[in-house]
């Protein structure tokens, strides 16, 4: 099979019912719109509304809030950085970036993500050194029992700071 080969399963995309298109296609003068009125006519959306009755959705209470200064991580576990390193997608071997796992496929990439952080889950067997915006302290623990280094750049310049 070739790319160019590659089709969709028979009924995956049912052809659209081309309206208004003459009397004897079954859809035409009025286009399945029934007859005048607000919903015959272009550009009407009355999603939500009841026949007058208080919508759900205004009966219901509000409920939480969405932080829009949340900032958001890829997620990476040191048992997930350890599958990538002996799949060879990742060197052990000098320094680990953000920008390299990005590379390698080990992480998700996109606008919504600001940086890696580093989660504990699983194990680590090679001494790496790693730099990514965040890490749990389990994660930060198992990397040092491995016996690398983790280096957090927002993390170090704001205890430099705070020392001084």
């Amino acid at each position: 099979m070739k790319l160019n080969e590659l089709r969709d399963n028979e009924g995956a995309r049912p052809k659209f019912k081309r309206v208004g298109r003459g009397i004897g296609s079954g859809k035409g003068k009025t286009a399945g719109r029934g007859v005048k009125g607000q919903k015959a006519r272009t550009g009407v959306s009355l999603n939500g509304f009841e026949g007058g009755q208080l919508p759900i959705y205004r009966r219901l209470p509000k409920r939480g809030f969405k932080n829009i200064f949340r900032v958001q991580y890829a997620p990476l576990n040191v048992g997930a950085l350890q599958e990538a390193i002996e799949a060879g997608r990742i060197s052990a071997e000098g320094e680990i970036t953000e920008a390299a796992l990005r590379e390698a496929g080990v992480v998700r990439s996109g606008p919504k993500y600001a940086g890696v952080r580093l989660l504990g889950r699983g194990e680590i067997k090679n001494a790496v050194r790693i730099t990514v915006s965040g890490a749990s302290a389990t994660a930060k623990a198992a990397i040092e029992a491995a016996g690398g280094t983790l280096t957090l750049p927002e993390a170090a310049a704001g205890t430099e700071a705070a020392s001084e």
